[in-house]
């Protein structure tokens, strides 16, 4: 590689699914782009999450986002080349006492515009559907079109969809240096790698703080390492991707007959590795068998963990930037990011073109966190 400097039109800075996203729309909006990744594209979070694919649970705010990203789910096989086993199997919240059965029923009254199609199912409905659940069941809410995908396909195709539209990406290309000298952002990585552009996305996952905060928008991101796990195959049982209202254990079951499953807490290793904790995956395993008594005896073949950017009201940082014109952000999905990355990528896209975008993003702006007291710094 040269040591002079690539122009394009738009620089992204990481390729998960929101950044790869954001690249391919760009390349069909016919702009040049310049993707930046640290490891493999899809490889972090994007590519090691549960796999849910749902509306249902989201808060109000986030439901005009997902709504646009079930759409892009629907024709995924056109838009990147592979299914990656998207399948629409409904998704099932599972209420275990009749406070969370109220919750959900609040919860679709709030959310009738939105035409999610949400079932709520009593126990003793439950009981004849679902004889496979466990006594601690009360009732729930079935979104019949929510389903789930395998991330490790989906994520790393969005990249690979975006290349062969001409995005030139580059992979193990760590960001060692940004800054913007008032009409460009000036992007280096190692000593070859230069790239100009006047549109900056950042879409760095648990690592964008760190961009945010050179141009003066320092937010209080921390990282989450999930803790997961598949069991061996077992016969079929389960159609539905469950979850829990108000939290804790969420798994599905693959074609071949093994189940996902996630709830808890890994650890981090280091700054870039996880793991699943032995405690998290006892207490994972207690509550599995509670919900699901046919995985009493099965055995987990896998754990693994990853590293996700939480911020304190679980909502994403999405929009323009409140110094920098040119800078929009993409991060901090908090463990949701998922189904709805594929639209955040598309308004990331109409941002860089359009500087608006079609889609309501005024609850996730940047500022938020900003006291009314704080001084707007400057940017680098």
């Amino acid at each position: 590689m040269s040591e002079q400097p690539m122009q394009t039109d738009v620089a992204i800075v990481g390729g998960g699914i929101v950044g790869s996203s954001a690249a391919l729309a760009l390349r069909r909006m016919g702009l040049q782009v310049v993707l930046l990744e640290r490891d493999l594209c899809g490889s972090r979070s994007s590519g090691v999450n549960f796999g849910g694919v749902r509306r249902q649970g989201r808060a109000l705010c986030q439901l005009p986002l997902a709504q646009r990203a079930h759409a892009i789910w629907a024709d995924l096989a056109r838009r990147i080349g592979t299914d990656g086993e998207y399948q629409r199997s409904g998704h099932f919240k599972i209420a275990r006492s009749a406070a969370e059965m109220a919750s959900l029923e609040r919860y679709q009254a709030l959310t009738r515009d939105f035409d999610l199609g949400l079932e709520l199912l009593s126990a003793a409905e439950l009981r004849q559907r679902c004889s496979w659940l466990g006594s601690n069941a009360v009732g729930g809410s079935l979104c019949p079109e929510d389903g789930q995908a395998n991330p490790r396909l989906v994520s790393p195709a969005f990249a690979q969809a975006a290349r062969r539209a001409g995005a030139q990406i580059f992979e193990h290309s760590a960001l060692d240096e940004v800054r913007h000298d008032g009409a460009q952002f000036w992007l280096r990585s190692g000593s070859a790698l230069q790239v100009r552009a006047p549109v900056l996305l950042n879409c760095a996952g648990a690592w964008a703080g760190a961009i945010a905060a050179q141009f003066g928008e320092a937010v209080p991101m921390q990282s989450g390492h999930p803790a997961m796990a598949v069991t061996e195959p077992l016969p079929h049982f389960l159609d539905w991707s469950l979850g829990v209202e108000g939290g804790g254990i969420y798994c599905r079951q693959v074609a071949r007959g093994n189940l996902v499953l996630g709830g808890g807490a890994g650890v981090a290793l280091d700054a870039d590795r996880a793991r699943s904790e032995r405690r998290a995956l006892a207490e994972l395993s207690r509550q599995a068998v509670a919900l699901l008594p046919a995985l009493r005896h099965a055995q987990l073949i896998r754990s693994w963990s990853g590293t996700e950017g939480n911020l304190p009201d679980r909502q994403p940082v999405l929009g323009p930037s409140s110094t920098t014109p040119g800078l929009f952000h993409g991060f901090g999905f908090s463990g949701a990011g998922f189904q709805i990355g594929p639209a955040a990528g598309e308004v990331l896209a109409e941002l860089a073109r359009d500087g608006r975008s079609s889609t309501p993003i005024g609850a996730f702006a940047v500022d938020r966190f900003r006291s009314a007291d704080s001084p707007v710094p400057r940017a680098p």
